[in-house]
């Protein structure tokens, strides 16, 4: 017997999926300069970004104070004009970024207020580090199936500029040592960004993409490999690559021995983290290259929004009645793996 979690969802489409680009291109270059005093006194030679991550630019908001709630509103409006509908058809708005400004209220109710939506709008966040926007889209799906809710609308939008500046700050401090630099190195390939998908009921849209399964596995084990708040992110780039990718294969497994064929699917958007982990997850599932999108080196890893944000910059790629699997994974560690058949 399998210890995949696995849901089958059997009337569920995704109508629009969009994403918004930060304004401002930050190269990673420019991280070189910003760390030159780090860099001397560390020994650390440029280029560092580029040859490990794979990550020539990330983007930060033109405005810091709220960019990431325009960016969300624009691709929540954008989604909902693509998918027909209007805000009083929506039962539940999910919020599923990493970023957030305070605990409390949710994200969810900032960005229920900025969109204008109904009293009658269910809205709450789902926050499973890089994991959360797919986790979202299952929980909106079980809904749906089950007739709760007619529409549902998953928004997450990613901010991560100060944390960067903050990063840099600490690795250039008299104090910062190589591992320090070693163990924080991850902060610095994120990227901000925002993305919105709209759910609905797929009897009622022949003309959506029909999400058929999900499938799902916790390696908790593995919980304190990457630790982050909005002023530090410490992680164990090592650890989190080996027992992650372990992760993705188990579960690739199992669900390929149910009989999904995973391997066969036309289209796969794994979470962007870099050029390693991309090709580590090729070379153990089989999959091409030449079908894994990739936006990480001129996105960098946008946590949450990665996947969406990926999807929605290659949909124009995808062919009517095409396989396409995304594939989110969160520090914790977990995974899931969502198929659409286009």
């Amino acid at each position: 017997m399998s210890d995949n979690s696995g849901f089958v969802h059997r009337n569920t489409a995704l109508l629009a999926v969009e994403a918004t680009e930060a304004q401002v291109p930050v190269s990673s270059d420019e991280i070189d300069e910003m760390l030159a005093p780090a860099r001397r006194r560390l020994r650390l030679p440029r280029g560092v970004l580029q040859r490990v991550a794979g990550v020539q630019e990330r983007r930060w908001w033109r405005d810091t104070e709220s960019g990431w709630k325009q960016g969300i509103v624009l691709a929540a409006e954008r989604a909902m004009s693509k998918a027909g509908i209007t805000r009083d058809q929506v039962g539940v708005l999910i919020n599923a970024s990493v970023c957030r400004q305070h605990l409390e209220p949710a994200v969810s109710a900032s960005v229920h207020d900025a969109l204008g939506m109904p009293r009658s709008c269910l809205n709450f966040d789902i926050t499973n580090a890089c994991l959360g926007f797919v986790n979202a889209m299952t929980v909106a799906a079980g809904m749906i199936d089950s007739g709760q809710i007619q529409y549902a609308l998953i928004v997450g939008a990613e901010d991560v500029e100060q944390v960067q500046r903050d990063t840099i700050a600490r690795l250039n401090s008299k104090g910062a040592v190589r591992a320090d630099f070693n163990n924080q190195f991850a902060a610095l390939t994120l990227g901000s960004g925002a993305a919105a998908a709209v759910l609905g009921r797929a009897d009622e849209h022949p003309e959506g993409h029909r999400v058929t399964v999900t499938q799902a596995r916790a390696g908790t084990e593995h919980h304190e490999l990457c630790i982050g708040d909005m002023d530090d992110m410490r992680t164990d780039s090592e650890g989190l690559l080996e027992n992650g990718i372990e992760l993705i294969l188990d579960t690739w497994k199992d669900a390929n021995a149910q009989g999904l064929d995973f391997g066969s699917i036309e289209h796969v958007i794994p979470h962007q983290v870099s050029m390693v982990y991309t090709r580590n997850f090729s070379k153990i599932t089989g999959v091409g290259m030449d079908r894994i999108p990739i936006t990480f080196p001129e996105w960098g890893n946008v946590a949450a929004e990665a996947v969406p944000m990926t999807l929605a910059h290659h949909q124009e790629n995808i062919a009517r009645g095409e396989r396409v699997l995304l594939m989110g994974v969160g520090s914790g560690l977990n995974t899931a793996m969502m198929e659409v058949k286009w």
